[in-house]
């Protein structure tokens, strides 16, 4: 699944209480979409790390108790298990990196899961199981689930990273403009995961929103390559700092906003990713027009990749005039 299907996919299993095991590479998005998905629908969210757990952080704490005349073993909830129980709206607890837990703390998740008790006590109606795990061939120290663990969930589904998913999620989550901009003349780099036990990185979602957070650290300094081969990889590092090379020499975005009818047209994908991008990030009520002109004269996938860009960033634009015409023409485009 991509990322929005797999968002989709969760605010309904939620919602039905169906448990569902994702499973995927490091660092593609699973916690973070799992998170979203709770939001969205209103649902508490729980998240545990049976890799870090012991057996009875699932069971509840042995301990003796006095009933009466009779003295009695228990496992008494605690914390989380606590919450699972008195829960009184929709919660979801979600088990991280469950494929790294031991075999003794995999089973002891198993009556959570299906049986939805803990050791007699009746895990809540409002509460749904939501796990996830990497794979074996990640080299993230996965040896694997249990079949009776498995079976346990309604469906085990596998998310891939997508680079228009991102594009959108970046546009509104302050990732600068020429990592966009790189993004998208360079799909390939958003996800190009190596594993390996050398201390370096390889391109992934997580690597590529680090990169996003060094920028305004190490821009313009002889640190950049070190930082960006250190969050994405040497090869990542490579081809975006020849990219800014380009996105430094752009022309002025607000002098192509102010001339859309002159401005001159570059010729090189790079530069036009980049000058596409940094356009869009400049839309607006007041710009509409005019970025819609200078679109017009644009080879017309650029076209339609600026005026993608300027609706995510100005939900407004699309009531504008001119994206009203410019639509009318490009009618087989779907926005």
């Amino acid at each position: 699944m991509k990322p929005k299907q797999l968002f989709e996919f969760l605010k309904k299993s939620i919602l039905n209480k169906l448990p569902i095991l994702i499973k995927g590479a490091p660092g593609i998005g699973k916690t973070d979409i799992v998170k979203q998905a709770s939001e969205e629908i209103n649902a508490d969210l729980i998240i545990s790390h049976p890799v870090v757990s012991d057996p009875t952080d699932y069971k509840g704490m042995p301990t003796v108790v006095k009933e009466g005349d009779v003295i009695k073993a228990k496992f008494l909830p605690f914390n989380d298990l606590e919450s699972l129980i008195s829960a009184n709206k929709l919660t979801c607890f979600f088990m991280d990196d469950l494929g790294q837990a031991s075999p003794s703390v995999q089973a002891s998740a198993m009556q959570l899961i299906l049986g939805r008790r803990i050791n007699g006590h009746k895990v809540s109606d409002q509460v749904c199981f939501i796990a996830a795990t990497n794979r074996k061939t990640d080299k993230a120290g996965v040896s694997g689930i249990l079949e009776p663990v498995k079976s346990r969930f309604a469906s085990i589904v596998e998310l891939n990273p997508d680079m228009d998913d991102w594009v959108k999620w970046a546009l509104t989550n302050k990732v600068p403009t020429e990592l966009i901009a790189f993004v998208r003349f360079r799909p390939n780099l958003l996800f190009n995961f190596k594993p390996s036990s050398d201390l370096t990185n390889s391109p992934c979602p997580r690597t590529v929103e680090n990169v996003a957070k060094l920028m305004p650290l190490v821009r313009d300094t002889e640190v950049e390559f070190e930082a960006y081969s250190g969050a994405a990889g040497e090869g990542f590092a490579v081809e975006f700092l020849a990219f800014l090379k380009i996105f430094r020499t752009l022309p002025n975005p607000d002098m192509v906003i102010m001339n859309p009818d002159t401005a001159p047209l570059p010729s090189d994908p790079a530069t036009l990713y980049a000058l596409c991008g940094a356009l869009a990030k400049k839309a607006s009520d007041n710009t509409a027009e005019r970025l819609v002109k200078y679109a017009n004269r644009l080879p017309a996938e650029f076209s339609v990749l600026l005026i993608r860009d300027a609706i995510q960033i100005c939900s407004q634009f699309v009531n504008t005039r001119a994206y009203i015409e410019w639509a009318s023409n490009h009618q087989e485009v779907l926005i």
